[in-house]
């Protein structure tokens, strides 16, 4: 169970204040709203709910389990190599970006938080990628995984959520009765990626990455993905 310094720490961690730049990322949402896929929040809530069970966050969230673990072990070697499979994973020079600025930001952020965490940030190299560092807090931090993937996958909604609100646009109460729906889903997929092979570790999202690479060419642009 969580003490409340572990909560806390969480809770900061997966704070919208966090200095990270999520905001300006809408993950593809702004392509899909531009080409009136997304309409109204029925249709917001089917696709984080298809991305939550099948997408990249999914494997994104099983690849942050063996993260926590390699830096609990002090394991530098795998934890390295799990931050290189994430890069070769992306699928958009975008989504990569993003994953990498996120990281760098976290990491010089923690650096200052979390001295002891420079030698698993060395060990990583030069990019590190959000979900790996997000996993490295954690694990210093002493919060136990599933709580880690629930804060970092209700992070990831609630970013998504907002550039909804902002794209479509919605009102605020429907965006947080949205969250609220997809509560069950977030819970779902934290359990199933503590469970995940690493033979298990792929996803369908070729709908997200069709959608990244139109967002590069968009005449007009709000978000950076």
């Amino acid at each position: 169970m969580l003490t409340e310094t572990h909560l806390l720490q969480l809770i900061q961690l997966a704070s919208p204040a966090l200095p990270v730049g999520a905001y300006s990322y809408s993950e593809g949402l702004e392509t899909l709203v531009h080409t009136a896929v997304l309409t109204n929040a029925e249709r917001l809530e089917h696709w984080l709910t298809q991305e939550l069970q099948h997408g990249a966050v999914r494997v994104e969230a099983g690849v942050m389990v063996r993260a926590y673990q390699a830096a609990i072990a002090a394991n530098y070697a795998e934890l390295a190599a799990w931050n290189q499979w994430l890069s070769a994973f992306r699928e958009t020079e975008e989504l990569r970006e993003q994953s990498w600025q996120m990281g760098r930001s976290l990491v010089r952020l923690l650096q200052e938080l979390a001295p002891d965490l420079n030698a698993a940030i060395a060990a990583c190299g030069e990019q590190v990628h959000f979900a790996i560092a997000f996993a490295l807090a954690a694990a210093h931090w002493q919060i136990d995984s599933n709580a880690m993937l629930l804060g970092y996958l209700h992070s990831w909604a609630t970013n998504l959520v907002n550039a909804g609100i902002k794209l479509i646009p919605l009102g605020q109460t429907v965006g947080q009765k949205l969250l609220l729906r997809l509560h069950p889903r977030l819970e779902e997929t934290a359990a199933v990626a503590l469970t995940l092979s690493d033979s298990q570790l792929e996803c369908c999202s070729w709908g997200l990455a069709i959608a990244s690479m139109n967002h590069e060419t968009l005449y007009s642009r709000l978000f950076r993905s």
